[in-house]
């Protein structure tokens, strides 16, 4: 089974820039995408965007279309989320997580706290 470590969390001001990495450990044979979660305190785990790993095609969830970027680096095994314009609403803890029939193989998750 794949393991994700996230990574890159931390403490910005808002309209500041953070980079989060998701590392995976192990081969992606069956997984068709890679995608990062974000949580709340008190919320549900909310979807932010994916990336199939076949053609890296990227989805974004509608509250951070434009500001966030997906991008995966194949020989590193990594994938990255380019969190620009950051708000206080975007303090949440990061997740990634891979998807072969449904979204699994869950990191630990990585701090995001934007001060306003």
């Amino acid at each position: 089974q794949v393991q994700l470590v996230e990574s890159g969390g931390g403490l910005v001001q808002a309209g500041g820039s953070l980079r989060l990495s998701c590392a995976a450990f192990g081969r992606l044979v069956r997984e068709n995408a890679m995608g990062w979660f974000r949580q709340a305190p008190g919320q549900e785990r909310q979807y932010v965007g994916s990336i199939t790993l076949r053609r890296g095609y990227t989805d974004y969830d509608a509250s951070v279309k434009g500001r966030f970027a997906i991008s995966r680096d194949n020989a590193k095994n990594t994938m990255y989320l380019d969190m620009n314009n950051l708000r206080p609403e975007d303090t949440a803890v990061y997740f990634c997580a891979v998807r072969e029939y449904d979204w699994g193989s869950w990191g630990r998750g990585t701090q995001v706290t934007v001060l306003p």
